[in-house]
């Protein structure tokens, strides 16, 4: 660990049963303040030989997100904070830069969870705790689900176009290469 960084260490396993809500606001408040002091977050899971699990790291002034389920969840429950957004759209958002993340069932029924009895509590709380943000969290996380719309439409399209070449795709007929590569 560099002693030029600012690190919040979470223990929790990546399983569907992990309470992951329980730390939401101190991860919401440690991404918050980064931000708000000019550094930036790296959101990962760290492995580490512990009896316990898992440790969750955050970095201070880097930026990077990093992972599928754990840290995903938390960057999600961030953005759900910072914006008007719900946690689907949310991570449909985190998706446009991250395409393969996807928490666990069981952190999708937390941020549901979140969503319906605590995240308006919880974008007070930021208001009053902290000063105006700076931040276009808003707008970013709306230009990134149209990014998102985008990236889904081309998606289609490029398997509109490969449907469409047909033959040039495969120009071999079947059966004429052995799965081992020789000639038959």
């Amino acid at each position: 660990m560099k002693e030029d960084m600012t690190y919040l260490c979470i223990n929790a396993a990546d399983a569907s049963s992990q309470n992951l809500s329980q730390h939401f606001k101190e991860s919401i408040r440690f991404i918050h303040e980064c931000r708000l002091n000019g550094g930036a977050c790296l959101v990962h899971w760290w492995v580490c030989p512990l009896e316990y699990g898992f440790i969750f790291v955050w970095y201070c002034d880097m930026l990077c997100l990093a992972g599928v389920s754990r840290s995903t969840t938390m960057v999600v429950a961030y953005l759900m904070t910072v914006t008007n957004y719900g946690w689907e759209e949310c991570l449909t958002a985190v998706k446009a830069v991250r395409s393969f993340v996807g928490p666990n069932y069981g952190f999708q029924q937390q941020l549901q969870e979140f969503q319906m009895k605590q995240v308006l509590e919880y974008r007070a709380w930021l208001r009053t705790s902290y000063r105006p943000s700076p931040f276009k969290d808003q707008e970013q996380v709306e230009a990134l689900l149209s990014l998102y719309t985008e990236q889904q439409q081309q998606g289609q399209q490029n398997d509109l176009d490969l449907m469409s070449q047909g033959s040039r795709i495969y120009p071999l007929s079947y059966h004429q290469y052995s799965a081992s590569g020789s000639k038959r």
